[in-house]
């Protein structure tokens, strides 16, 4: 199948272990290129935006988008992302209409689609994305494809942590004030201010620590704060209980009910069972929603486990291409209400 071969190229750019395309870097704009001589093949008409988004445009009717993004983590997987722009130019071009969108900074925030929808022009009508699932439920379930109904939000930001500098043989233990101890500590409050909300989770991925001598004290610590919940309530109720002031938020975000609707029909159409699951993760997808464009997402099974991130990330042959089946059906239903 041309979009597993597709989805190898695309993780052999920027060198490995796993994909290397960090936002920024001279690998994400390799791919947008190749992605962009795709697009040519498939008869679109390519052109960036001023945020650095790639879209390639059908000459009948480009006012449904499908796409995804092509930047990664450090070390990520090869589905991620990738997925859906490999899908999404399958389908578009098997349709015969629509438009493929390639945004940029996924990874770091969500940074093409949010200045996209911050400018406010030239949006489409309605938005779908594919995108692996990055977590074991669709597996669990027996399902090779789901319908996510919302989207997480999240609040980012960090903690700041003074203390004293001292020797680490000559302070006694009472008389310190060790900044990495203070920020331990929060960091254990953070775990525990997430469990004692319903669908909530936090996650502290940095530290940093300063002089940064082994027989050295700490005077100074910062850590990074992640905290996501399913609505809005929550998500406030979580970040008063961290007690931080995020540098970013996400609000949740619910998806088109007519657009998931295609999108089960599409599904029970080919047999296959409609299971819906929100996605724990942020999503272009959400930008779009929140700005107020129609959008949908359709989640592939994860393999491996749902490891996603990862080199081991996993999907199979069988469900990409019945994800490509399925928005390609969609594109035709949407091409042909307009």
């Amino acid at each position: 199948m041309r979009a597993l071969q597709r989805l190898d190229e695309l993780y052999a750019i920027g060198g490995g272990p796993g994909a290397n395309r960090p936002h920024g870097s001279a690998a994400e704009d390799e791919a947008h290129d190749l992605a962009a001589h795709w697009m040519r093949e498939a008869g679109l008409a390519v052109e960036r935006d001023s945020c650095g988004n790639l879209l390639g445009r059908s000459a009948t009717g480009d006012d449904v988008w499908l796409g995804s993004h092509l930047d990664t983590v450090p070390q990520g997987g090869r589905f991620d992302g990738a997925l859906g722009v490999v899908a999404a130019i399958e389908a578009v071009e098997r349709a015969g209409a629509g438009a493929v969108v390639v945004f940029r900074g996924e990874e770091v925030g969500c940074v093409g689609s949010r200045e996209l929808c911050a400018i406010g022009r030239d949006l489409p009508r309605a938005f779908l994305e594919a995108h692996v699932e990055q977590g074991p439920v669709l597996a669990d379930a027996g399902a090779p494809l789901g319908v996510v109904p919302s989207i997480v939000g999240y609040a980012r930001g960090e903690l700041v942590f003074e203390g004293r500098a001292g020797h680490a043989g000559t302070t006694p233990m009472d008389g310190r004030d060790d900044a990495l101890v203070a920020a331990a500590e929060a960091v254990l409050r953070i775990r525990d201010a997430a469990r004692a909300i319903e669908g909530a989770v936090a996650t502290v991925g940095q530290i940093e620590v300063e002089p940064g001598g082994s027989n050295v004290i700490p005077s100074r610590a910062r850590i990074s704060v992640d905290a996501r919940a399913p609505d809005s309530e929550r998500l406030d109720e979580l970040v008063r209980a961290i007690g931080f002031e995020p540098a970013q938020r996400n609000a949740p975000a619910h998806l088109d009910e007519a657009l998931r609707a295609l999108l089960a029909a599409e599904l029970t159409a080919r047999g296959l069972p409609v299971v819906e699951l929100p996605s724990g993760a942020g999503h272009d997808a959400g930008i779009l929603a929140a700005a107020g464009v129609p959008s949908a997402m359709l989640f592939v099974r994860s393999l491996n486990g749902g490891v996603s991130h990862s080199p081991d990330e996993l999907s199979s042959d069988e469900d990409v291409a019945l994800a490509v089946d399925v928005l390609a059906g969609a594109l035709e239903r949407l091409a042909a209400s307009a």
